[in-house]
């Protein structure tokens, strides 16, 4: 039984990922309530949205829970110049799909990290999970003094170190099996594509904090194979896409159930970040333009107003699928009954290993 987990009164050593755009606070609820760790992700909501969330996931349940942020610069500098250029890209794609929708220029890029994490203090969630970059040892004093534990994404026993070395109660460290944006902040993305079952162990043996394990994990008996290598609790992502109370698009749902493993890859066309997901037409549409995409948070905010025309056309094709390499093994199931179905998977599982 994970520590880390028990010590917040979680019964289960089970995480849901944050999935910023994807999970919603039903999710969030139904997953705490039925014994797991819930996790919010709220990389993308302004502060008050962001408040306004927490308070509807209290209000369905009082088991803890979890918010996730992007640590992520307050003001960003961008080249005009390639902005244009890649309007002029999406515009010319979504025309020739059919999509009446066009690129617009938001008033920001990006929600200011500074007031997320002012919002975030106040919401006092039981966890606060970053990814991205490290908050410096003050902000993270500052979280546990609210009696917020605070938990680190690394994707690299170097980053598992570093978050360790700024005080983070736990590590969550994420496999190249990962589905969505990478958490990568001390390499470049292609040099952290570490497999989870060799990262694992190497972290668990570096860092003196408990180690989360996430990416590709879709049952119980992946749960309890991180835990043989060590890891305290397991962070499933992708399992909890296709339940009715994700926010993932109709088709993106359907799209995973037939998903094919070596169509699963690392992203950069929808975000300008390094992402896991489907190689699907907007993908491949997008590569001959590689050289030109500007970067995160930039390309996220133009490429928004495509994906929710896409959405509502039920267009997966042009969709930011994100997913685990695992992906085909989603069971779509409300969030309740797939926390009671893994968890049969793990007991079951433990019982073979012993």
């Amino acid at each position: 039984m994970s520590a880390f987990l028990r010590s917040l009164g979680v019964r289960h050593p089970l995480i849901q990922a944050p999935m910023s755009g994807s999970n919603t606070p039903a999710l969030v609820s139904a997953v705490s309530a039925a014994g797991a760790l819930g996790s919010l992700g709220a990389g993308y909501l302004e502060p008050q949205s962001l408040l306004d969330q927490a308070a509807q996931i209290r209000a369905a349940t009082n088991q803890p829970f979890a918010l996730n942020l992007f640590v992520l610069p307050d003001d960003f500098v961008v080249d005009e110049a390639q902005v244009d250029a890649i309007r002029r890209r999406l515009d010319a794609l979504m025309e020739s799909e059919g999509l009446a929708v066009r690129t617009e220029r938001p008033a920001r890029w990006a929600p200011r990290f500074s007031d997320q994490l002012a919002a975030l203090r106040e919401a006092r969630p039981a966890v606060a999970s970053f990814a991205f970059d490290l908050l410096d040892h003050t902000q993270v004093r500052e979280l546990q003094a609210r009696g917020i534990r605070v938990v680190g994404t690394a994707t690299s026993v170097a980053e598992a170190r570093a978050w360790a070395a700024r005080g983070a109660d736990a590590v969550s460290v994420q496999g190249a099996e990962a589905g969505g944006h990478r958490g990568t902040f001390l390499h470049a993305p292609e040099e952290a594509m570490v497999g989870l079952f060799a990262l694992v162990p190497l972290a668990v043996a570096a860092v003196d904090v408990p180690v989360i394990a996430a990416g590709g994990i879709m049952d119980g008996r992946g749960m309890v194979a991180a835990e043989v290598l060590g890891a305290d609790a397991s962070q499933l992502g992708t399992a909890f896409l296709a339940c009715p109370e994700s926010a993932a698009a109709e088709a993106w749902k359907r799209d995973l159930l037939q998903a094919q493993d070596h169509r699963v890859g690392t992203i950069y066309s929808f975000s300008g970040r390094a992402a896991r997901g489907l190689r699907n037409r907007f993908v491949e549409a997008m590569q001959p333009f590689a050289g030109e995409l500007p970067p995160y948070p930039v390309l996220n905010a133009l490429t928004a107003p495509l994906r929710r025309a896409a959405a509502a056309a039920g267009r997966g094709d042009l969709l930011s699928e994100w997913c685990g390499q695992a992906a085909a093994l989603v069971r779509p199931m409300p969030a309740a009954e797939l926390v009671r179905v893994l968890m049969e998977e793990y007991a079951a599982a433990r019982c073979t290993a012993a």
